[in-house]
């Protein structure tokens, strides 16, 4: 369980980052209204914002839920690692009187 968490988090990263170097910047929206060719683009000349905006949040959402059960599973990890109740592993061979 903890992998496959592991692997939709890195998975889930990747995809972010790329989607968020595709969005433009505040001032390509300027460009777009001068005739810079953006408004023939396959969305339009705001429509890509728009999806990418929602996309980029909904996995940027994803993100932060894998990153809380990760954190959580690591606590889980961790107390059972350190507890001190839990009793020793005890031998099964019997206890036998020492050779003299």
């Amino acid at each position: 369980m903890l992998t496959i968490l592991l692997a939709i988090h890195i998975i889930i990263a990747i995809v972010m980052v790329g989607f968020i170097l595709i969005q433009h910047g505040k001032g390509a929206d300027a460009g777009a209204s001068f005739g810079s060719g953006a408004a023939g683009t396959v969305f339009g000349a705001a429509g890509s914002a728009n999806f990418l905006t929602r996309t980029t949040a909904v996995l940027a959402t994803i993100f932060f839920a894998t990153s809380l059960a990760l954190a959580h599973f690591a606590q889980k990890q961790a107390e059972d690692q350190l507890r001190l109740d839990v009793p020793a592993v005890v031998s099964e061979t019997p206890n036998t009187p020492p050779i003299k």
